[in-house]
């Protein structure tokens, strides 16, 4: 990888710095460098200390350590910080949970205050534990109630609304108790990826359900509104039904939410009941926390921990996070009222592989687990100290004589420690993901006008060179398989530390979880990986080892699963499809002539801008089809020209217009986009617009809303990113694209 003189920056991290952080003006064209970026951060964040009384030139030399820190890379905070410290909107908070009374003015202040965290580029979650189940009596009106999951689609709605406003994409985490009535049409609601995309679903298990399933017994369903059994389900069968639809499709994930109450700093205040949308943040209602990360891939000296560098940086890291909380403009004001009582902050890590890598561990091995521990038990010990010495300083959090620290500790954040998914911030500070294990050691990245580059993991790069086995030829061979366990040519010791997701069992995955959850506040976002042949059994398994392990929640992703998933527009009729296979075997499509004509229009999509070219032969009929796109290469390119050659063949072979164009429109794709007025689902919807409009001269019936068929719903497909058309990896309960530095969370 090129690194950008100066800071240590590589090409891909100034890539998605300036599409993603970097200030623009008006007309979109950047205004700032990444040296500005990081001074605007650091002195926004340092000048919380003048509060405290801290002189001008001691917040100056502050200044000067955080930008250090940063452009170091050795700590970054989270997207939010990085992008509005220091401007107008400063919002720098990551995570908020709002609280979903049973009451239609809690249900939909709760829907405006979502909206008003998304826009500022926050996530959301929430529990739906304490509405009344599907069918239960509305009292004021004598009606029918129509349950959690009815009000769910008014939430996805809602976000759905925002995201088209051209603001960062927003994200929810839902959750529902295990013992809520609605609890299978909530397991289920996911089912088909055609329903709730602006969601990630968790359901709240608690210690007595685990009971039940380990010993085949009934549990209790309660109905939150009169707080009675309602029913009794089997334990195991509805586990199986969980364990089934995350092998599925990844969803639903599970929280343990005993155990996260368990560790509620202030349970005074209330019981948690809901966590930030990737699962590694619980919050009180109304709570919001800021978050950082550590990158351990610059905490190595020689062939040891440099325990002095990471010390010095986890104190200087909290003393910057809790500063954040005084800087903040907070988007709604009970959300601030009840951030600044408890001052809860979240310190996590990035870099863990690259860690192991540097100091040949293979991931996936005893070593590596002990090393965990004793980082994250160093890490932890290390930030209660720093915010023990900011209480003697600035005075314990407000709620402190509410919270388990009472009498024992000063401290001046409820809670110090989470590790979160790292995905862009892991891009720009040039290291592996949270705690990930690598996800390829050579991958593709596509740039510029469709040329492909091979990236090769540098300390993987080293070790080949030395070893004398680098090679082009190699190089492109592993990135097509991402793993280097195949490949004879590369030495054993090699490919027991050079390990990918895939290499590393499940049960592996749940352990170094584990050996993190130990020292860590909050809670830990990681997925584990399973092959595509893995069975509902290994999912089970892994459930139970992560309770028995002591982890708070569990996201899993089974390889391919929501990859070959396929819209249907129904059953077509067996005469149809007899007549259909007939005139097949007569078509031979027309010759092109020697000159056309034609026209191109450009058609604005969530993937960039589509120029369709149509020509039409010398008796004016449609001949042919050409598509480019103004954003070159990737996937959304390709797919593009395969549309138009297949249009093509299709207008040469005299198949009906309309026909061509219903197979195509209201196609949804997950980065759908509006134009004046109108939406445009995907490329296959744009090209189908552009033919309706080029053959109808533009007449009444395709303008307007072009909405199509209003039924048709988004679906978010991993597999290739929609921005790039690069890779869009699971990571940390999220989807990531290492390439452009998309990510399903925002």
């Amino acid at each position: 990888m090129k690194v950008i003189e100066g800071l240590g920056l590589t090409q891909n991290a100034v890539k998605v710095l300036e599409k993603r952080y970097l200030k623009k003006n008006e007309e979109g064209k950047i205004v700032e460098t990444p040296h500005e970026l990081f001074q605007r951060v650091a002195k926004s964040i340092a000048a919380a200390d003048l509060n405290y009384g801290k002189s001008h030139e001691e917040v100056e030399a502050l200044t000067e350590a955080f930008y250090e820190m940063m452009t170091s890379l050795y700590f970054l905070p989270n997207s939010p910080t990085l992008m509005n410290a220091g401007r107008r909107l400063g919002q720098l908070s990551a995570c908020f949970v709002l609280p979903v009374e049973d009451s239609m003015e809690s249900i939909f202040e709760a829907v405006k205050n979502a909206a008003i965290i998304h826009k500022s580029g926050g996530g959301t979650g929430f529990s739906f534990s304490r509405l009344r189940p599907n069918g239960d009596v509305v009292g004021s009106t004598k009606g029918i109630s129509s349950g959690p999951v009815s009000f769910m689609t008014v939430f996805d709605t809602a976000t759905e609304a925002v995201k088209q406003g051209g603001t960062r994409r927003g994200a929810n985490m839902g959750l529902l108790r295990i013992d809520h009535p609605d609890i299978l049409s909530f397991i289920t609601c996911k089912e088909n990826n055609t329903k709730f995309n602006n969601f990630n679903i968790s359901v709240g298990l608690t210690e007595d359900f685990i009971d039940a399933v380990e010993e085949d017994k009934e549990y209790s369903l309660i109905n939150p509104r009169t707080q009675k059994v309602s029913q009794k389900l089997k334990a195991r069968e509805v586990f199986d039904l969980i364990v089934n639809h995350a092998w599925k499709n990844g969803e639903p994930g599970i929280v343990f939410l005993d155990r996260v109450n368990a560790s509620n700093p202030t349970p005074k205040l209330g019981e948690i009941e809901s966590t930030n949308p990737c699962g590694e943040q619980p919050l009180l209602p109304y709570e919001s926390c800021n978050l950082g990360s550590i990158n351990l891939a610059q905490m190595v000296k020689g062939n040891e921990v440099d325990w002095k560098r990471l010390s010095d940086t986890v104190r200087k890291s909290v003393h910057f996070l809790d500063n954040v909380i005084d800087v903040n403009k907070y988007p709604i004001k009970k959300i601030e009222e009840m951030t600044k009582a408890n001052r809860k902050i979240g310190l996590g890590i990035m870099g863990w592989a690259d860690m192991l890598l540097q100091l040949q561990m293979p991931y996936n091995s005893d070593m590596a687990l002990k090393l965990a521990d004793e980082v994250m038990c160093f890490i932890q010990t290390e930030g209660k100290n720093a915010s023990s010495a900011l209480a003697e300083e600035r005075g314990v959090f407000p709620n402190y004589s509410q919270s388990f620290y009472a009498g024992k500790q000063k401290m001046r954040n409820a809670t110090v420690t989470t590790i979160a998914p790292t995905g862009t911030l892991s891009i720009i500070a040039g290291c592996s993901s949270s705690i990930e294990p690598l996800f390829a050691v050579s991958y593709v990245r596509t740039v510029m006008e469709g040329t492909k580059l091979i990236e090769v993991n540098p300390q993987f790069e080293r070790v080949a060179k030395e070893l004398g086995f680098l090679n082009r030829e190699l190089m492109e061979q592993i990135a097509e398989k991402g793993s280097i366990r195949e490949f004879k040519e590369i030495p054993e010791d090699a490919k027991k530390i050079f390990v990918t997701a895939h290499d590393i069992s499940p049960m592996e995955h749940i352990a170094m979880q584990a050996a993190f959850q130990k020292h860590v506040d909050n809670a830990v976002s990681k997925t584990v990986n399973f092959s595509h042949d893995a069975t509902t059994k290994d999912v089970e398994e892994v459930y139970l080892l992560a309770y028995k392990l002591g982890c708070k929640g569990v996201t899993v992703y089974r390889d391919g699963s929501r990859e070959n998933q396929v819209l249907s527009t129904g059953n077509t009729k067996a005469e149809e499809r007899a007549n259909f296979m007939e005139r097949r075997q007569k078509i031979v499509p027309r010759k092109r002539p020697e000159m056309i004509k034609g026209s191109t229009r450009l058609m604005k999509t969530g993937c960039g801008h589509l120029y369709i070219t149509i020509n039409e032969d010398e008796k004016g009929q449609l001949f042919e089809l050409f598509t480019h796109m103004g954003k070159a290469g990737g996937c959304a390119s390709s797919q593009a020209e395969a549309i138009g050659r297949l249009v093509s063949l299709a207008f040469r072979s005299n198949i009906e217009l309309e026909e061509v164009v219903k197979q195509l429109k209201s196609i949804s794709c997950h980065q759908p986009s509006w134009v004046d007025g109108g939406r445009i689902h995907s490329c296959s919807d744009a090209i189908a617009k552009a033919i309706e409009k080029y053959s109808s001269n533009g007449s009444d019936d395709t303008k307007g809303n072009g909405n199509g068929n209003k039924d048709t719903i988004n679906i978010m497909l991993i597999g290739a990113c929609p921005e790039c058309g690069g890779p869009v990896e699971h990571e940390g309960g999220c989807a990531v694209c290492h390439n452009c530095g998309f990510t399903k969370c925002g």
